[in-house]
């Protein structure tokens, strides 16, 4: 298994499409933050996140339907991620890139109004650690900073304590919720939503999981210099 995933690795390096940057060279600047429409993707077409993406079916699978969109998938994982970047090698998708890095380090690979939308598919929903879920006000002041004005964000989860939790912060920030739903496979829901499917999502399915989902944007009901904050009530 060891020999497995550095296997991976090393076709990682060959990618032109996969990035990664030690620590130590990222303080020094990402050449191509605030650049990636001209630079790598060589376009004017919107860019989408997808946050945690694993082995990035979701990225894969809207790169492939959307081609005049740009896709980056972002996870610390290589040895995942590895399964979805050889099949962009293998079907030459000009549209996609993958990051190997923490998404708290976000800021340091997109500048401002750089991105139009991201995904959050499946996330670990850290039941005893709510700062270090995707959804919660830490990073959401993270996404407002590399979003475009009135940015969409996409959560798709098993989790229904996820879920109620996102809808919390949504509320409670009066967030335009434009869509949610408790199980997408019994609504009447966007194709997106039940056409692309993860490894994790197709066992979920098999075992008779709902799956959550919601489409939610960050608008401008709070200053763009005001930290997102809940307070404990509303924290639990």
């Amino acid at each position: 298994m060891a020999r497995h995933k550095l296997a991976q690795f090393a076709e990682n390096e060959t990618f032109s499409h996969m990035f990664y940057m030690p620590w130590e060279e990222l303080q020094n600047g990402f050449d191509l933050k605030g650049n990636w429409k001209k630079a790598f993707f060589k376009n004017d077409n919107p860019i989408t996140l997808e946050l945690g993406c694993g082995k990035g079916e979701y990225t894969v699978g809207l790169a492939r339907k959307y081609p005049n969109r740009n896709f980056i998938g972002i996870d610390l994982k290589g040895s995942r991620m590895w399964h979805g970047a050889s099949v962009v090698q293998k079907e030459g998708l000009k549209n996609v890139a993958f990051i190997r890095t923490k998404i708290d380090l976000l800021l340091h690979y997109f500048a401002a109004n750089e991105v139009a939308e991201i995904w959050l598919t499946f996330s670990d929903p850290q039941p005893k650690r709510e700062r270090r879920r995707l959804s919660s006000p830490r990073f959401l002041n993270l996404y407002r900073e590399v979003l475009e004005s009135n940015g969409i964000i996409h959560q798709k989860t098993d989790n229904r304590e996820l879920f109620e939790y996102t809808l919390d912060v949504v509320n409670y920030f009066k967030f335009p919720l434009d869509y949610f739903s408790y199980d997408v496979y019994v609504s009447d829901s966007d194709n997106d939503l039940v056409e692309i499917q993860t490894y994790y999502e197709k066992m979920f399915l098999k075992d008779g999981i709902p799956i959550n989902y919601m489409k939610f944007r960050l608008n401008e009901n709070f200053a763009s210099n005001k930290l997102l904050v809940l307070p404990k009530e509303v924290e639990k």
